[in-house]
């Protein structure tokens, strides 16, 4: 959803490309290109790989929009590199790309109560009192996107984690989930990856 929301504001047409669909746009004149891993999110390395190659010089140039268990419903945290956190979509990325150092957009959508499979959990839509948690996250992830565009990954972290302080301050700390949601896994149709460097010229007419 929030990759959607990104291109539907930048005016981006997607096509096909390879295992993804490829979109380029512009933030504040800065040309970016988008990306949907089109395969299973297991699977997601196999089509961001490419794309990879092609449109980066460094992990530093690839953002990742993922879903993350660890945060509460609705949070939005900035993270460079690290682990996978048993992520299966982050797993795959790590393997093809061999690394883990790109840059990472975290949507919380908190732990599956008791006796519910992570896997179950995460393929479930969201609970009618949670969507606007979750829509409010989106947008807020779009937001982390632009911020990162046009400020620097670094400058974009310490302004969304500082705006978190200061909502846990102000008690909008987002709720605890009852369970059944997803959001912003790659290789779904909620998902997907940015490359920050700017686009070659071919980039709206070649294929990967």
């Amino acid at each position: 959803m929030a990759i959607d929301r990104i291109a539907e504001s930048l005016g981006v047409r997607w096509r096909a490309a390879g295992a993804a669909s490829l979109g380029t746009g512009e933030i504040d004149g800065r040309k970016v290109v988008l990306a949907k891993p089109m395969t299973f999110m297991n699977l997601s390395g196999d089509a961001v790989a490419p794309l990879y190659r092609k449109h980066a010089d460094g992990p530093g140039d690839l953002v990742v929009l993922h879903d993350d268990l660890d945060l509460p419903v609705g949070a939005v945290r900035l993270k460079r590199g690290g682990g996978t956190g048993g992520h299966n979509g982050l797993r795959s990325l790590k393997e093809r790309l061999g690394t883990a150092d790109f840059l990472r957009v975290r949507v919380g959508i908190g732990r599956p109560p008791a006796g519910v499979d992570p896997v179950d959990y995460v393929l479930t839509p969201p609970a009618p009192e949670l969507r606007g948690a979750f829509d409010a996250a989106v947008a807020a992830a779009g937001e982390a996107v632009n911020d990162i565009a046009r400020l620097g990954f670094d400058k974009a972290m310490t302004r969304r984690n500082a705006k978190a302080r200061k909502d846990s301050k102000q008690g909008k700390a987002p709720p605890e989930s009852p369970g059944g949601n997803i959001l912003l896994a790659p290789g779904t149709s909620s998902g997907g990856s940015i490359s920050r460097k700017e686009a070659r010229p071919q980039d709206d007419t070649e294929e990967v």
